[in-house]
């Protein structure tokens, strides 16, 4: 399998790794987000008319959207897709709550904080987004109340896409020590045999931009 990505993407990290994590024989396939890459006209032609990543090619297959991604891991590995009926909507359910109240704000607040040139940074929608995230952290934190993982007694998807950004070193408000369940909960994901951090796991990063 093949994964469109590069190693700045939050979204990118929950597919790969899922992918890492499954067990599953794939690589990378650096884009070039920072040169304009996904709003080419080639790139929506041939790999996502959407424009984004991560984008999964699986012999005749493609998907996009981490979610879907996800999804499909679980279904072809048989691995971190919930034991039962119950479980696997809980892992939906935290799915798109992840997309559609975590991870959307994070990704955004992390790059007009560290990839937008600061005389340009909107410092009003930055905290305003900050003040969103706390009451996103809360719902987090609380969940994992004497749990090691948020669905069941083993790591599953559900952690793997609400994780997707809290693992990048650059800055944007979150401070893992402010919320101790949440930093149990990422040492445990760090326990978590073939873990790797983002950077190790795609390629792309800041310093190759520096």
């Amino acid at each position: 399998m093949e994964l469109y990505c590069f190693g700045e993407s939050g979204h990118s990290y929950k597919a790969a790794l899922a992918l890492e994590l499954a067990g599953c024989e794939w690589e990378p396939v650096f884009v070039d987000f920072f040169s304009g890459e996904t709003r080419s006209e080639l790139y929506r032609q041939k790999i996502n008319n959407m424009g984004e990543v991560p984008v999964l090619i699986d012999g005749e297959i493609k998907l996009s959207q981490s979610g879907v991604i996800q999804s499909y891991i679980a279904e072809k590995t048989g691995r971190h897709g919930g034991e039962a009926g119950a479980q696997k909507n809980e892992i939906l359910r935290w799915i798109l709550w992840d997309n559609s109240k975590f991870s959307i704000t994070i990704g955004m607040t992390r790059f007009l904080m560290n990839f937008v040139p600061e005389p340009q940074r909107p410092d009003a929608v930055i905290k305003f987004n900050q003040s969103r995230l706390k009451m996103a952290y809360r719902v987090l934190n609380d969940a994992l109340e004497g749990r090691r993982f948020l669905v069941g007694s083993t790591i599953t998807h559900a952690d793997m896409t609400c994780c997707g950004y809290l693992f990048y070193p650059e800055p944007f408000g979150f401070d893992r020590t402010d919320w101790p369940n949440i930093d149990r909960w990422l040492s445990n994901i760090c326990s978590t045999p073939g873990w790797k951090a983002p950077y190790d796991l795609m390629p792309g990063n800041p310093a190759d931009r520096a």
